[in-house]
């Protein structure tokens, strides 16, 4: 998804028109790192061998990485860049030249840190609840659509570099825009459910887990007290039915 995204149509055309700068974006900054963080990269460093697995849990352990890596860290840095990237001079700077490059790969790792985090199907430095994640997801739908708004509706972006390309072809700036607004916020929330979905299996396996948890202390609590029948442990009922 990378190369398709930098070394194809997209790649090349991307400098030059709002709309398909837009889609990298949405795809480097959604969908690869998803993919990546599907794959479970961090479990597959960690069976390579002994020696490598003490070094990734060692670095996962580290007070920097518990909060490099935490969800309120890793959903702010989903947030802002956008934000940064299209409300800032770093838009017209990340089109040609090295840091183009590098905004590329940035995108990846802003976007494999957050799903990393969330998705939690890697050892990660601390584990907790899917249904924060979901809490999460669901504030980060209103400020992704806030950012399609503004861009839709708000002043042209980068006017003075698309005006020096001297397009004579494909839409005008602001129907380009419009356009790229639209799949930063469109395509942004219908690429997001793939995400939900596994954030909801992954609660059902969290509660069935528990579940089990929940089961087996009682069997034990069972097994090393005196059998009693259920009413027993009510006051009321042991009172009136003891008689």
């Amino acid at each position: 998804m990378w190369a398709l995204t930098t070394f194809g149509p997209i790649g090349h055309y991307a400098p030059l028109l709002f709309w398909v700068r837009a889609l990298q974006v949405v795809l480097l900054l959604f969908v690869a790192p998803f993919l990546l963080a599907s794959a479970r990269p961090v479990a597959w460093l960690c069976a390579l061998s002994t020696p490598v697995r003490r070094v990734v849990d060692r670095v996962l352990s580290s007070r920097v990485m518990r909060v490099a890596l935490s969800p309120l860290t890793t959903s702010a840095a989903m947030l802002a860049t956008p934000w940064l990237l299209y409300l800032t001079p770093w838009y017209v700077a990340s089109m040609t030249g090295p840091l183009a490059a590098v905004t590329r790969v940035l995108l990846v790792l802003v976007g494999f840190g957050y799903y990393y985090t969330r998705m939690q199907v890697d050892p990660v430095p601390r584990r907790f609840s899917p249904l924060l994640s979901i809490g999460i997801s669901v504030v980060e739908s209103l400020a992704d659509g806030l950012l399609g708004i503004v861009l839709w509706l708000g002043p042209l972006i980068a006017v003075d570099y698309y005006a020096a390309l001297q397009r004579d072809w494909g839409p005008s700036l602001r129907t380009d825009q419009s356009i790229g607004a639209g799949i930063l916020w469109i395509l942004g929330d219908v690429l997001s459910i793939p995400f939900m979905v596994a954030l909801m299996r992954q609660l059902g396996t969290d509660e069935r887990r528990k579940a089990k948890r929940a089961d087996a202390e009682l069997d034990e609590a069972t097994a090393d007290g005196p059998s009693t029948l259920w009413w027993e442990n009510d006051p009321v009922l042991r009172d009136r039915f003891s008689r």
